[in-house]
């Protein structure tokens, strides 16, 4: 069966070899980022790290905020203390673009994750063109060959990388790889349904502490923030609920809840 995640791996194909097509992609260098690194703040954050998203739409929800302006959405995010700011820049499915997240590196001074659909290098180097210092790597969209490759290029190139994981094969393959950032969605890329209880048995499987670990999707509350914090999660992951609030520094202060460390007493 034809599922999401399909539809979109297929676009972002034919999207990759319009990327081949730009000489600017293939010959630019690429700069050297100046923003701190994401996991050294979120391993010294007592308090569970925000990363904030920029996200007009999904396949899922239709169509969010649409005349969001992500320079200006960016800036209440940091301001209201938000540890990185997320910019999905796949237009055909979340009606983003890299010129946003352009135009949000300029403006913030915390780290800023490009999120898309991630299969090949030439989409690591146009994220490091556009100024991101930390990529998405989705193990359900990529062999686990194709995705220690990437993972290699993207820190080959001085980007961080959060590796996304959904069940325990795939955390498997993450761990075998050495992320040092592994994001935990809670949503199914199959059929979008959101359960929060992902992040609780899958966590339970990391032993390492010097792993940072992010909960994805599905935050609204403090109880929900404190749920992913008593099972061991750095951070959270959350995009909707800020898109939608009038209230960004409310909604974003609820979550920064205690978090509690893993391997600790």
């Amino acid at each position: 069966m034809d599922t999401f995640l399909d539809r979109i791996l297929d676009t972002k194909s034919e999207e990759i070899q319009h990327l081949y097509q730009q000489d600017d992609l293939l010959t630019k260098p690429v700069q050297h980022s100046t923003k701190p690194s994401l996991y050294e703040s979120f391993k010294r954050d007592d308090q569970l790290s925000i990363i904030a998203e920029i996200k007009r739409a999904s396949p899922s929800k239709g169509d969010i905020n649409i005349g969001i302006e992500p320079p200006e959405q960016a800036q209440l995010y940091e301001d209201a203390g938000a540890s990185a700011i997320s910019v999905l820049t796949d237009k055909p499915y979340f009606k983003g673009s890299i010129d946003d997240l352009v135009d949000v590196q300029h403006n913030v001074n915390v780290p800023v994750l490009c999120k898309d659909f991630i299969l090949d290098p030439i989409q690591l180097k146009r994220a490091k063109q556009a100024g991101a210092s930390v990529v998405l790597l989705i193990a359900a969209a990529l062999s686990p060959e194709r995705l220690n490759d990437l993972y290699e290029q993207a820190t080959a190139l001085g980007l961080e990388v959060l590796l996304e994981v959904h069940n325990e094969a795939e955390l498997d393959i993450a761990l075998s790889i050495g992320a040092t950032i592994i994001g935990i969605n809670n949503r199914d890329l199959m059929t979008f349904n959101v359960d929060l209880s992902v992040t609780e048995s899958l966590i339970d499987r990391i032993q390492d502490p010097d792993k940072v670990i992010i909960s994805e999707s599905g935050f609204r509350t403090k109880d929900d923030a404190e749920r992913v914090a008593k099972a061991g999660a750095d951070g959270i992951l959350v995009g909707e609920s800020f898109m939608k609030t009038d209230d960004v520094e409310g909604a974003l202060s609820q979550l920064r809840v205690p978090t509690t460390r893993r391997g600790s007493s």
